[in-house]
């Protein structure tokens, strides 16, 4: 499977980005798709992910703010992100779930996923 993210870029405090994220290759193997990011100095965290039946999940501080969708049609996800904060910079990765079981803990951090995007950089100016 590969993944192209696009999408990113810089914004001011209480602006929106979208990304996308089209996956190409063994698509029909993909169960889970999802973004991380990781930010200068800090571990790689779970933004949000959708699965193969469209149920998505959000980690709790872009709840209300950032909404993740999948075009199962165009092996595309994307993530709407609004009312961004200076604490949202990052670099934002999209990538792909195959089936495997994974701890919740590790799966936060990453290490349930197989495959990985080129990140994207978000940056928001206060």
């Amino acid at each position: 499977v590969q993944l192209q993210a696009s999408g990113g870029g810089l914004v001011q405090a209480g602006g929106s980005l979208r990304l996308s994220c089209a996956a190409s290759g063994s698509i029909f193997s993909i169960n889970i798709m999802g973004w991380y990011r990781q930010a200068p100095g800090k571990e790689r965290e779970l933004v949000a992910d959708i699965t193969s039946g469209l149920s998505t999940n959000y980690a709790d501080s872009v709840k209300g703010r950032f909404t993740i969708s999948r075009d199962n049609a165009k092996n595309t996800v994307y993530l709407q992100m609004n009312s961004l904060k200076p604490e949202d910079s990052a670099v934002y990765y999209c990538a792909t779930n195959q089936g495997r079981l994974c701890l919740p803990y590790l799966y936060r951090r990453g290490n349930g996923m197989d495959y990985w995007g080129k990140g994207t950089q978000v940056t928001v100016s206060s």
